[in-house]
């Protein structure tokens, strides 16, 4: 049986408020999260991870809420046919980057599944030039309160975060000022060692200094 029939789309898990934003501002962070969740789906699958899965699914979860924010927004801003053949490219815009969220759940459920060829993928991926992973950043770590131009992540460690989320938001644009508080989740991508290092001193493993000297 194919995978998505054993998982038919369920409806939302918490009830949606209504928060006046505007159409672009919710396409925009549907195009950015349709993007996230894509990587967090093969990653999943790749690293055979359950934690992945979880952020895939409440990342789904969002982007249904963001569908069902715009169409309400749409209707709204609705008054004549006119208005209804302009705005309809719109909602297919924001109806294209749900499904693919539906689609990176399918991908990321592969994990439930017994697949019999899938422990060879992380054999694989050491061999990776790149590759992604999520840590969260704990109590006692080193980077809470810096700012990511102060960590220097990209340029000493070849890190980059492509986004974090805090209390169940994600945020996409990480700018140098961003500062980072305990139970941030980071999602990177990265090279080499430096990966290890900024997973131990995120985590609280390490101190800068520390994964430095072992380098």
């Amino acid at each position: 049986m194919p995978i998505w029939r054993k998982h038919p789309k369920a409806p939302l898990k918490t009830e949606v408020e209504y928060q006046p934003r505007s159409v672009k501002e919710l396409l925009v962070e549907m195009k950015d999260s349709s993007e996230l969740i894509v990587d967090l789906a093969y990653s999943a699958v790749i690293f055979d991870s359950d934690d992945f899965l979880e952020q895939v699914l409440e990342l789904e979860e969002r982007l249904d809420q963001l569908l069902y924010q715009t169409r309400i927004q749409i209707m709204m801003a609705t008054r004549t046919r006119e208005d209804s053949e302009e705005l309809i490219g719109i909602l297919q815009v924001a109806s294209a980057a749900e499904q693919i969220g539906n689609a990176a759940e399918e991908i990321a459920r592969l994990v439930e599944e017994e697949v019999e060829y899938r422990p060879f993928l992380p054999f694989v991926m050491r061999e990776a030039d790149e590759t992604i992973g999520s840590s969260r950043i704990a109590e006692g770590s080193e980077f809470v309160d810096m700012t990511l131009r102060a960590i220097g992540l990209e340029s000493a460690w070849g890190v980059r975060i492509i986004a974090f989320k805090r209390n169940r938001r994600w945020r996409y644009e990480v700018r140098e000022e961003q500062t980072f508080k305990p139970g941030d989740l980071l999602v990177f991508r990265g090279t080499g060692e430096g990966v290890d290092f900024f997973r131990r001193v995120a985590e609280g493993k390490a101190t800068i200094r520390e994964v430095m000297e072992d380098g």
